[in-house]
C-alpha cells in the first residue's frame, strides 16, 4: 500500500494487520492490511475522502459468502458495525435498513410491520450491504424484487442514492461501482399479516435446516446455478459428495456447500472448489461459476 491511512480525525476503529479469519464463516485466511470500523456515516465518508485513491477498499459484512485467501487482503477492509445495523419502518410498506443489518432482523421487522415479501431474507446469512451488492436471493425471492434504492459511499467519499434500475441486477450480480460501500437500502414489500409472514419464515427455516449444513464452518452456496441446472446436482453427479482436500470437504448434506472440517487453509478450500469445477466440467461439460467471493493474496 502506497501510504498508510490517516488516523487523524477518525472516530471509528482503525487496526493494522487485523486477522480476518475470526470475522468470516470459514474461519480461515490471512489478515487485512488495515481494518476500518467507522463510527457513523460521516466518519466513513471522511475516511474515504482522505484516503489515497490508489489504496484498494472492500466492504466486509458477516463474512458468510467469502473466502479470504491465506496471504491476506491489501488496502483497507471496511466493516460496518452497530450504527449501520438499524431497521426502521418507512411509509408505503417500506423498510429503511442500514447496510450492517442482518437478514433475520430485516425479515422480523417486516413481519412485525405486516410487510410480506421479505421472508426469504430470513434464510440468507449476511447483511443488507452484501444482499444489495450480490442481488441476494433464496426460496423464490431476490433483492431486485424488493429494493427501492440504496445509499452508497463512493471511493472518493461522496454519497449517492442509486435507484434499483441503476444496479442492472442479474443473477447474483450488480453493477455497483468499484470500491463503493453500501451504507443503507430501502426495501418495499406487500401487505400481509404477521401470522402468515411468520408461518412462511418458519417454513423457510425448516427447509433450510433440513437441507443445509448450518452448524458448520461453511460459506453458503459455493457455485451459481447454471441455466437449466442445479449446481448441487451437477456436483453430486460428478462424484464429489464428501470429497476432501486437506481440511476442506464438500458437504455430504448439501453438495453445493464447502466445509472447513477444522483447520483447513483457504488454499485448501478454494483448491477443493476448483477441483469440483474441473470434475463437473469433465463429467457434464458445464463450467460452474463461483458464487462465493474470493479475495486477497494466495
Amino acid at each position: 500500500m502506497s501510504t498508510s491511512p490517516d488516523a487523524n480525525g477518525v472516530k471509528g476503529k482503525l487496526t493494522h494487520g487485523a486477522p480476518l479469519a475470526p470475522l468470516v464463516w470459514f474461519k480461515s485466511g490471512g489478515a487485512a492490511e488495515w481494518l476500518f470500523e467507522p463510527a457513523d456515516l460521516a466518519d466513513l465518508r471522511d475516511f474515504l475522502r482522505n484516503l489515497d485513491p490508489a489504496v484498494p477498499v472492500m466492504a466486509l459484512g458477516l463474512g458468510s459468502n467469502l473466502i479470504v485467501r491465506d496471504g491476506g487482503v491489501d488496502g483497507v477492509v471496511v466493516r460496518l458495525g452497530k450504527t449501520f445495523a438499524k431497521v426502521t419502518q418507512g411509509g408505503d410498506l417500506t423498510l429503511d435498513c442500514g447496510a450492517g443489518a442482518s437478514g433475520i432482523l430485516v425479515s422480523s421487522t417486516a413481519r412485525d410491520a405486516g410487510i410480506a415479501g421479505l421472508e426469504f431474507l430470513r434464510s440468507i446469512p449476511g447483511t443488507v450491504g452484501g444482499f444489495v451488492r450480490m442481488n441476494g436471493g433464496a426460496y423464490g425471492g431476490e433483492v431486485k424484487d424488493i429494493l427501492v434504492d440504496c445509499d452508497v459511499v463512493l471511493r472518493d467519499g461522496s454519497l449517492r442514492t442509486l435507484p434499483v434500475a441503476d444496479l442492472h441486477y442479474t443473477y447474483r450480480h450488480s453493477d455497483l461501482p468499484e470500491g463503493a460501500i453500501v451504507a443503507a437500502a430501502r426495501f418495499r414489500g406487500r401487505p400481509g399479516t404477521p401470522d402468515a409472514i411468520q408461518a412462511e419464515m418458519d417454513r423457510i427455516a425448516e427447509s433450510r435446516e433440513a437441507s443445509q449444513p448450518l452448524r458448520s464452518k461453511t460459506g453458503g452456496s459455493t457455485f451459481k446455478n447454471p441455466d437449466g441446472h442445479k449446481a448441487w446436482q451437477l456436483v453430486d453427479a460428478a462424484g464429489c459428495r464428501g470429497l476432501t482436500m486437506g481440511g476442506a470437504q464438500v458437504s455430504e448434506k448439501h453438495t453445493n456447500f464447502l466445509l472447513n472440517l477444522g483447520h483447513a487453509t483457504s488454499a485448501e478450500i478454494e483448491g477443493l472448489g476448483e477441483e469440483v469445477r474441473r470434475r463437473v466440467k469433465e463429467k457434464s461439460g458445464v463450467e460452474l461459476e463461483w458464487e462465493i467471493q474470493r479475495v486477497g493474496k494466495k
